[in-house]
């Protein structure tokens, strides 16, 4: 016997040592597993709400400064009710989806309540993801058009802005921003894909499993 069936020979009665599961074990298990997935979604996008919050109070009041002068605190006022509103939504949604797939009684079931749970999530991130890019370049075309007052308010601000003529101001000012805006969007980014990324995979994989026993 050469040495790839002694191999199979051997792989083929450990297999027959192991345990063997039923259809109903692996599904209870991969059930007791997505929901537990789907609850941590649950609980990072509290977390997540709690944490913009709490770096809003720390906002140096200087910035408030100017842009409640430059004319933008009700435009903020008004933008951060509506995503504390979606906000709200998308909580709402992840813990309806967890109630819904911890009772889930069927493997279709448990199938279709994974997908839209991957949709809900997904959707959060565009939204997140594009209302900061949208609100990035809404807030910097509205600078651009006030940018002899913010040029008059960032000095009354910011010390080093006393050091820069008003004829380079504009291409300092919108250069940093454009900067700051894009390592704010890659840090969001990397967030998402750190925290939601792996819970989403894990949920594939459950996912595939389903595939594998559904009858």
């Amino acid at each position: 016997m050469d040495e790839l069936e002694l191999l199979k020979k051997q792989w083929q009665e450990r297999e027959q040592d192991l345990p063997k599961l039923s259809y109903q074990e692996i599904y209870s298990m991969l059930l007791k597993k997505s929901s537990s997935i789907v609850k941590w979604i649950f609980f990072i996008s509290i977390a997540e709400i709690a944490l913009w919050t709490i770096l809003a109070f720390l906002v140096p009041e200087s910035s408030k400064e100017i842009n409640n002068g430059i004319g933008l605190k009700t435009t903020f006022l008004i933008v951060n009710i509506v995503n504390y509103a979606v906000f709200a939504v998308f909580i709402f949604l992840f813990y309806k989806n967890y109630r819904t797939i911890k009772v889930t009684d069927s493997i279709k079931g448990l199938m279709g309540n994974i997908l839209r749970t991957r949709r809900t999530v997904k959707y959060f991130v565009i939204y997140n993801v594009g209302a900061a890019i949208l609100l990035l370049i809404g807030v910097n075309l509205y600078y651009y058009t006030k940018k002899e007052k913010l040029y008059v308010l960032m000095q009354e601000n910011f010390e080093g802005y006393a050091a820069i003529p008003p004829e380079k101001f504009t291409s300092v000012f919108f250069l940093s921003q454009v900067i700051g805006g894009v390592i704010m969007i890659g840090l969001l980014l990397i967030f998402y894909r750190l925290i939601y990324g792996i819970l989403l995979r894990r949920l594939k994989r459950n996912y595939k499993e389903l595939k594998k026993i559904e009858v």
